[in-house]
């Protein structure tokens, strides 16, 4: 069973990351994720200290995954300070709340390859991207596609990790994604406006950061709902 209220904050040591600190979010991640991948074989995940957050070992290789947040809330965020001023002071919060529910997590490999950026690092650190999770996938259907984007770089790093789900189709399937991509899956449905990468990924006005945390929150919740099916059923 998982608890898709329940905020990952609440287990985590004051001042510390809950993708690294919430024994709960590692616990749920473990269930989500032990499954067939989409060929049929076994994707057992184990909590192993030794080897990292999450570690999967058999003969498809092996597996040092972290966690991950996927949804920017931008609370605390000084560049978007005048664009918060511009929205109700519960609005951001609000958003923060859902970003910290298992529906707002996701795993990638955690380990570093020539010392070099993970995923994790990357997306967060690249200004094309800004850290939003719909932009990072916009990269990774690129990368199936293999056709080049910001990430594309770390992306081929790790390419190894994409390649057990087959397809960027499958992929969003395995990790409950359909609600951020087309029904075929041929597409992804941007939270903002997308122009290829040329504009900033932040909101630049209230009006933006309201659509931002509208279509946020709902792709949340219903991530949300399909992990509950998918584990509690």
């Amino acid at each position: 069973m998982i608890d898709i209220s329940f905020d990952v904050r609440s287990d985590t040591p004051p001042g510390k990351d809950p993708d690294k600190f919430s024994s709960t979010l590692r616990e749920y991640h473990r269930r989500l994720w032990s499954k067939p991948l989409p060929d049929g074989a076994s994707f057992e995940l184990k909590i192993s200290k030794a080897k990292g957050y999450l570690f999967h070992q058999s003969s498809i290789g092996e597996f040092y995954l972290s966690s991950d947040s996927m949804m920017p809330s931008y609370l605390n965020i000084k560049r978007m300070a005048a664009v918060l001023e511009q929205v109700p002071k519960s609005l951001p919060k609000e958003v923060q709340s859902q970003a910290y529910r298992i529906g707002g997590f996701i795993v990638f490999p955690g380990n570093r390859i020539d010392n070099k950026m993970t995923i994790n690092g990357a997306r967060g650190c690249n200004r094309k991207i800004g850290d939003r999770f719909d932009l990072t996938l916009e990269c990774i259907r690129r990368h199936y596609a293999q056709q080049e984007s910001p990430l594309s770089e770390v992306l081929q790093r790790y390419g190894y990790f994409f390649e057990i789900f087959r397809s960027f189709r499958d992929y969003t399937e395995f990790f409950h994604l359909q609600d951020l991509v087309s029904q075929d899956a041929s597409e992804v449905k941007f939270l903002l406006a997308f122009d290829n990468f040329q504009r900033t990924p932040f909101p630049v006005s209230g009006d933006e950061y309201r659509a931002y945390a509208e279509r946020t929150m709902g792709f949340l919740k219903a991530r949300g709902a399909r992990m509950k099916a998918a584990v509690n059923n």
